[in-house]
């Protein structure tokens, strides 16, 4: 049997979760910098003031709706002055919606949304679970690679 094709088939969820679990990793330290940059913000309540569509309704190649995004702008008070800007892109919203924002109290232009340490911390722990689970793969992998090896090596010498 070709042994090349044998170690990618018994090496594919390796092939998948290291990858996974090395991007999950990634993009958690990102939002642990990004948490930390804003954790001197301020809560505060805004109005969404303005919806522009960004993206219509589509269909992905399984045929599953992927729904239409926005761009949301809000209005907000800080120190009795009124700011307004955007929020980002999501899905629908409506004029009028209250929706709960964070801003630098140096800079209150730069706005986002409140972050939840709990996501950040599961999307790390998931990336490194991912992670130790491809490896693992990798491992037991190699060994049934080696154990075939010690195997066909047997039938050759007629064992």
């Amino acid at each position: 049997m070709n042994k090349m094709a044998v170690f990618f088939r018994e090496s594919k969820a390796a092939r998948f979760l290291i990858p996974v679990g090395i991007t999950l990793i990634i993009f958690g330290i990102l939002l642990f910098v990004v948490s930390k940059n804003n954790k001197d913000y301020i809560e505060t309540e805004a109005t969404v003031s303005k919806v522009e569509l960004y993206s219509e309704e589509s269909f992905d190649v399984d045929g599953n709706v992927e729904p239409a995004q926005y761009t949301i702008y809000v209005k907000y008070m800080v120190d009795e002055k009124e700011y307004e800007n955007e929020l980002g892109i999501m899905f629908e919203m409506k004029v009028g919606d209250k929706v709960t924002i964070v801003y630098n109290p140096k800079d209150p232009n730069q706005i986002s949304q409140p972050s939840s340490l709990l996501l950040n911390i599961i999307i790390l722990v998931s990336g490194v679970a991912s992670l130790v689970g491809g490896i693992i793969s990798a491992v037991n992998a190699v060994k049934r690679q080696r154990k075939l090896r010690s195997q066909e090596e047997k039938w050759e010498n007629g064992n």
